[in-house]
């Protein structure tokens, strides 16, 4: 809500009718499946043209997953920019625990319908669940790369980038699982970061000062 008071009216009005787009489709995949809907029929229920819905998301799966395809980068992305002294494990860590502050929905964390609503639709779907694997694995090649690139060492950053993604993939989906069950967001959330913190101390303890930039 902060970055869009900053903007101006044409990119604010654009913004909105992406997010129109969006939530229109993913209640339509809802209702009646992902491969059930046209694009067509998603431009129809948000009142724009079918170009337009192209013009803002490049392919139907877009759809889905174009709003939050940078989150399977995070990793990465705490890792790249860690400050000196700090390991991959703890800037991993850190920027976890940080999202769990703030109940982000990244880490299945909402408490808001449509979030629950969008996983479902992904779940349910063979083509989105296959895309969302092949984006957690490039999430982690990327780290890999970083890491190797930073070390010169290919093999331990490979499975440094795997342990570290395996254990924020485990995290999240607990909290799923506990949400799903009928626990409430904060419910999961009390407890969250002892979680996080036991899981990344397992990494820890295996990895050691590994990637401790300099």
């Amino acid at each position: 809500m902060a970055a869009e008071a900053t903007m101006g009216l044409r990119e604010r009005k654009k913004l909105q009718t992406a997010m129109r787009i969006y939530r229109t489709a993913v209640e339509l995949f809802l209702e009646k499946s992902f491969d059930a809907v046209s694009v067509q029929e998603i431009a129809d229920a948000a009142e724009v043209s079918k170009m337009t819905v192209f013009n803002y998301f490049g392919t139907k799966e877009d759809l889905v997953f174009l709003p939050m395809e940078e989150h399977f980068f995070d990793a990465a992305r705490a890792v790249r920019e860690r400050a000196p002294g700090e390991s991959a494990v703890e800037a991993v860590r850190r920027q976890f625990l940080a999202m769990v502050e703030r109940r982000d929905p990244a880490i299945g964390l909402h408490s808001e319908p449509f979030a629950r609503r969008l996983r479902t639709v992904m779940m349910e779907t063979p083509v989105l669940r296959e895309r969302a694997y092949l984006l957690s694995e490039k999430g982690a090649r990327e780290l890999a790369d970083l890491l190797t690139e930073e070390t010169g060492d290919a093999i331990h950053a490979l499975i440094a980038a795997a342990t570290l993604t395996a254990a924020r993939n485990a995290l999240i989906e607990e909290h799923h699982r506990r949400i799903d069950a009928g626990e409430s967001v904060e419910e999961v959330a009390a407890d969250a970061a002892e979680r996080a913190g036991r899981a990344f101390a397992l990494v820890r303890d295996g990895l050691g000062d590994y990637a401790r930039k300099r």
